[in-house]
């Protein structure tokens, strides 16, 4: 039985992973550490807090905090999610980036070493698992070979910056002061309880809203995508069986380019609407709602500063050692997606209109 501290949790992919684990390990104890900023929204923990799951409001650079579950709690493993993650808010306001995601991990690493290695608690089976990106790998061409967990660091944003160092930071504590540490680095994650700000959940909601669509310059920009479910099964072997020390490339074997992610959103929606003459009444604004083709409402506007053209994963590390596959195609994981977000307005409703933050 693992005694888990999960930071982040109350975001999009840290629920995920719990909803995950949960499932698969009911007898797994689990604390979530979360500072519920604007990302972090309870709802996505609905049916998961017991005496097993519970839900601690504390920023992880709380470090006495952090100590003190690690001891009360018997906790053996931190699997760190908790990180500033949307490269437009790092443009506009890179300190909160530099707060979270380097302090923050940073705090995070002095509170396992003084528990378990310092004081001795948990010697035995500990891990600190380190969640973090590919776009720490910079931006590829078409021509380039995909990211391996050899490839040379060169981040482009104060977001991918700031991962890039918590990534180093890990690093070290390993081969400093020998913390049992893994990292994974993933590709862009969809799914359900995605944060409406990103492209996937922003594209349906806007659509159901008969609300433009805007593309980021040509909207050529290439995006390995990977369904969040799959991610948490690729940490899960990780924790299993992975290597102390370290890297493992998460991904989903599956690029798109965003006009092409918006299009097939498009196409689906209006397939969708055609099956489904009860959504014309729950979303009258939607263009499918009056037969009109939803790939209309697209638009381009001026491109983001500094955007990475390609990211994309090769995965024959994790898949050679570990049996790592992603086990939902796009095409499903996709349209799992839209169904999720048509038949759950209340949740994403609470987040546009700030209801959610009470």
């Amino acid at each position: 039985m693992r005694r888990m501290l999960v930071t982040g949790a109350a975001g999009f992919i840290g629920a995920n992973f719990v909803r995950y684990w949960l499932g698969k390990y009911p007898d797994d104890v689990i604390v979530v550490l979360d500072a519920l900023t604007y990302a972090g929204n309870r709802a996505n923990l609905d049916g998961m807090l017991s005496e097993r799951c519970s839900l601690v409001e504390c920023d992880i650079n709380d470090t006495e905090t952090v100590k003190g579950l690690l001891r009360d709690q018997k906790l053996t493993t931190i699997v760190h999610f908790a990180a500033e993650s949307h490269v437009d808010r790092s443009i506009e306001g890179p300190d909160a980036f530099i707060e979270a995601n380097i302090l923050g991990t940073h705090s995070l690493l002095k509170a396992a070493r003084q528990v378990w290695q310092v004081e001795g608690l948990a010697v035995e089976d500990r891990r600190f698992h380190h969640v973090s990106t590919d776009e720490v790998y910079g931006s590829l061409s078409m021509e380039d070979p995909a990211f391996t967990e050899a490839t040379a660091y060169a981040p482009n944003s104060p977001y991918s910056a700031s991962k890039a160092s918590s990534d180093f930071l890990v690093r070290a504590y390993h081969h400093t002061y020998g913390l049992n540490v893994t990292t994974s680095n993933c590709s862009n994650n969809y799914g359900p309880y995605h944060f409406p700000e990103k492209l996937i959940p922003l594209i349906i909601i806007n659509l159901l809203h008969g609300k433009e669509l805007p593309i980021y310059g040509d909207g050529k920009n290439i995006r390995d995508w990977l369904f969040v479910e799959d991610h948490a099964r690729g940490i899960e072997l990780v924790l299993k069986d992975g290597v102390v020390g370290e890297t493992y490339n998460i991904g989903g074997v599956n690029e798109w380019t965003n006009i092409d992610i918006v299009k097939l959103i498009c196409q689906l929606m209006d397939e969708r609407f055609s099956a489904d003459q009860t959504l014309v009444t729950r979303y009258p604004d939607c263009p499918a709602a009056h037969g009109k083709l939803c790939d209309s409402l697209i638009s381009y506007v001026t491109d983001r500063a500094g955007h990475d053209f390609r990211y994309a994963i090769d995965t024959t590390k994790i898949k050679d050692e570990l049996g790592y596959a992603p086990a939902v195609n796009f095409e499903t994981g996709i349209r799992r997606t839209l169904d999720w977000y048509v038949s759950n307005p209340e949740w994403w409703e609470a987040i546009l209109d700030g209801s959610y933050r009470g």
